[in-house]
């Protein structure tokens, strides 16, 4: 079955006591994992217990496909329910769980977690077409969305917040759930001992966890700067941000390019075509990106898009890693940058 968005995080955290087993999916990493653990707390609440939690990856699954109706089949030692995790899962596990839908041993919960499934095939096709099975999805938060997880996260830890420094968080946050949550918790560590949060506040703390590591190596690829581009997209993986958040990240950033440009054909000068973007290109930024707008024609610019479209299918499509894809794309682009190809 399908689980609407407006009802996913309300499912995640008591779903029926008749589910079996639930895949949760997307572009969004870290909502696909704070999901797949309140599925599992709903019946496991210590997610450290190693007694009750079996945590499987595909690679496991491919080696040993009986370990899933294993483990889903094993007693627990405690009583109760047990819960089978299965991290890192893909397509390739669609003929595996279609037999194991089909005859469900024991009664222990399946939390299937993967990334961005296309619609209407595979494993996502399979859980939504089955009765006893959920699929979730997980794509990133739309503004309200990011209102209203900054608001709950901050008054869970006992804060209010001004709505001029609400509107300022939102905008510093991006798309993976896990890098927002993380810059939450940065926030109130911050701010304990007051009520409220203000925005000097924000300003003080947050960083652009989802933005600033992907802007800076979106500026070294327009600016043709390899090495600068490598030590960003070193960090962006440590980090380990969403590859395919940088790549969306990296085409807002060159059709900003576009825009600009597309402005100057009409007659406006540059900076006055810089300004008027919105929201505002960082101070810190703007001497990059200005050179950049100067580098690159409008007809490169929609070919560098082009690759980057590329480069986002390939990620939902084939399985080559996400990271590797990206990374030869914004280095591809640099390449551009510098007359290269």
């Amino acid at each position: 079955m399908i689980i609407a968005a407006r009802d996913a995080d309300r499912f995640a955290a008591a779903p029926p006591k008749t589910l079996r087993a639930a895949l949760v999916f997307g572009p969004d990493a870290g909502l696909v994992r704070e999901r797949a653990e309140k599925l599992m707390k709903s019946v496991v609440p210590d997610l450290g217990d190693a007694f009750n939690i079996a945590d499987l990856s595909e690679a496991v699954l491919q080696a040993d496909p009986a370990r899933l109706a294993d483990e889903a089949a094993a007693i627990s030692m405690m009583g109760g329910r047990r819960v089978v995790r299965v991290r890192g899962a893909g397509n390739d596990l669609t003929e595996l769980f279609e037999g194991f839908l089909e005859d469900l041993p024991g009664d222990s919960l399946v939390v299937v977690e993967a990334g961005d499934l296309s619609r209407g095939t595979g494993l996502r096709k399979l859980f939504e077409d089955d009765d006893s099975a959920a699929a979730i999805a997980c794509y990133a938060d739309t503004a309200r969305g990011l209102e209203d997880v900054v608001r709950d996260s901050l008054r869970a830890d006992g804060f209010a917040i001004a709505p001029d420094a609400l509107a300022d968080a939102v905008s510093r946050l991006g798309s993976d759930r896990g890098v927002s949550r993380r810059e939450l918790e940065k926030l109130a560590l911050y701010c304990q001992g007051q009520k409220s949060i203000s925005l000097d506040d924000v300003r003080a703390v947050m960083g652009d966890e989802a933005g600033a590591r992907a802007e800076e190596a979106s500026d070294a690829a327009g600016s043709g700067d390899f090495a600068r581009l490598d030590l960003a997209l070193e960090r962006l993986w440590t980090a380990e941000m969403s590859a395919i958040a940088v790549i969306r990240g990296a085409m807002g950033h060159f059709q900003r390019l576009a825009l600009v440009r597309e402005n100057m054909a009409r007659g406006e000068n540059l900076d006055s075509a810089i300004k008027r973007l919105r929201p505002p290109i960082h101070f810190l930024r703007q001497d990059s990106f200005k050179a950049q707008a100067q580098r690159w024609s409008g007809e490169k610019i929609f070919d560098a898009l082009d690759m980057l479209l590329e480069a986002e299918t390939l990620t939902k499509t084939t399985g080559v890693p996400n990271e590797a894809v990206c990374g030869r794309t914004l280095m591809n682009i640099a390449a551009m940058a510098k007359g290269r190809m």
